[in-house]
């Protein structure tokens, strides 16, 4: 009868004992840490790739540097003498003296500085007259005008010119040319230097003494 109720009941092994209040607590406290550290790792990574996309957008955006933009905006003409006689005793002639309103325009986040510079006027590949654009500064991303006088005539001019022809028409037509030079200030730790150009060809009523056209480029 005792070997039944031996076989009946075996003994429990010796090693097996239950876990007490304090060992579950401190397990539940690690996996509590891991899961912050992971939560914590997850902001980092997040946070570094905002980073990366700010630093990327900046670089392209504020940090580009785009050439500034010179043109002649206005023309204000004060005087203007021509003559096509067509006689031999008096040739072909202009005498013009206007205001011309240079722009300089700036699309870039920090300043443009730009030394003194020659506008320069021709007709038919001569230079028939000169102004001089001062030195100045263009805010960042606004335009900068700047009304320069300019003075122009004919006596450089070769006689084999079509003057007589154009002058019979009614019309002189001028191109002027100017070149900048200057620097690019990015909040005061960066420069680059920037040297736009301008072309312009200008057409004037001679009969009305009116500029009628303005084409820049």
């Amino acid at each position: 009868m005792a070997e039944k109720d031996q076989q009946m009941h075996p003994l429990a092994p010796a090693n097996e004992h239950p876990r007490s209040d304090g060992e579950s607590a401190s397990l539940q406290l690690e996996e509590l840490k891991r899961k912050k550290r992971i939560k914590y790792a997850v902001y980092i990574a997040a946070f570094v790739v905002f980073q990366t996309i700010v630093i990327l957008v900046f670089a392209l955006t504020v940090m580009r540097v785009k050439n500034p933009k010179v043109r002649i905006g206005r023309v204000t003409i004060e005087t203007m003498e021509t003559n096509n006689t067509g006689t031999a005793a008096a040739a072909p002639s202009f005498d013009l003296k206007f205001i011309a309103q240079v722009t300089v325009k700036n699309t870039n986040f920090g300043h443009y500085r730009f030394d003194y510079s020659t506008l320069t006027f021709l007709y038919d590949g001569v230079i028939v007259g000169e102004a001089i654009i001062p030195k100045a500064r263009a805010r960042a991303r606004s335009t900068k005008r700047l009304d320069v006088t300019v003075e122009v005539n004919s006596r450089a001019l070769p006689s084999t010119t079509g003057l007589a022809s154009e002058l019979s028409s009614n019309i002189l037509t001028l191109n002027s040319h100017a070149k900048l030079t200057g620097k690019v200030e990015l909040m005061k730790l960066m420069k680059k230097r920037k040297s736009p150009e301008m072309n312009c060809t200008l057409t004037f009523d001679v009969s009305t003494r009116n500029l009628q056209d303005l084409n820049c480029k």
